[in-house]
């Protein structure tokens, strides 16, 4: 009876991930489950000042994405209220949104300013960023009013 609980217990898991991946929208940079951050925890980078790798085991959903946390207080936070953990431009590199395009952001390359997450897609990028901070997020705040609905391979 076990087994069976586990196996069902299993394919509804599955069935939720699929559906939440079938939801997310292009405004959002997910993967094809629908996981945001590459399962990095967004709560982390404001508690801890690091990228840290959530727990499949501590999941939250916003916005049609599952979000992985390494903390059940991260968990808790995130939920009470989650625009403040969300990093800009749907996760999508910052520099890229600046130049008019979506680049998957890395969750290892990021920063924090003014209280919101920004991710880069690599270091030589960020590194480029930092040198222009208040004026790449000017041009991407305006860019993103145009290509947050877009597909990202329709802006290449």
């Amino acid at each position: 009876m076990t087994l069976f609980k586990s196996l069902i217990t299993g394919a509804a898991l599955s069935v939720a991930v699929a559906t939440s991946a079938i939801a997310a929208g292009v405004e959002l940079n997910a993967s094809s489950t629908g996981l945001a951050l590459q399962g990095y925890d967004p709560v982390a980078y404001f508690t801890e000042g690091a990228p840290t790798k959530g727990s499949w085991k501590i999941t939250s959903s916003y916005n049609d994405a599952t979000y992985r946390f390494a903390t059940e207080e991260h968990k808790a936070a995130f939920e009470a209220d989650p625009e403040a953990y969300l990093p800009e431009y749907g996760g999508y590199c910052a520099f890229g949104a600046a130049m008019g395009f979506k680049f998957d952001g890395d969750p290892n390359h990021w920063k924090i300013v003014d209280g919101e997450l920004f991710l880069n897609i690599s270091q030589d990028v960020q590194e480029r960023w930092v040198a222009d901070i208040p004026g790449f997020i000017e041009k991407a705040d305006a860019n993103w009013t145009n290509i947050a609905d877009k597909d990202p391979a329709s802006l290449q």
